[in-house]
């Protein structure tokens, strides 16, 4: 079983920076895909950045410019570096881990970010 267990959320104030860790337990092989999602209060789960196997990144609209997506294979932990937080903003982040062979991907549990103004 693999587990995505996630760390880095918090209270923040506008402006300021959060890392997002989510650490898989054991090294998933296969990987073609990674991203963080969120979800507000009666919103929608939105793709807000990714990371393919080969390094390409890609972010929503919303962060680009403030957020950054990287990844420690040596880990096995993909990161959310987010700067310039906004109150909207705010959200459960998680993170995804799609295997080339399961489509459906690992979830992280959720971490709630709440930036206040």
């Amino acid at each position: 079983q693999v587990q995505l267990v996630e760390s880095g959320g918090g209270l923040v104030q506008a402006g300021g920076s959060l890392r997002l860790s989510c650490a898989a337990s054991r090294t998933i092989p296969g990987i073609n895909f990674m991203g963080w999602y969120r979800q507000a209060p009666g919103k929608q789960r939105d793709l807000v950045a990714s990371i393919t196997a080969g390094g390409t990144t890609n972010y929503a609209d919303s962060v680009k410019g403030r957020f950054t997506i990287s990844r420690d294979n040596a880990k096995n932990t993909v990161y959310l570096q987010m700067n310039n937080l906004k109150p909207e903003d705010t959200a459960v982040y998680y993170c995804n881990v799609r295997p080339i062979w399961r489509p459906e991907g690992y979830w992280g549990q959720g971490t709630q970010v709440t930036v206040s103004s």
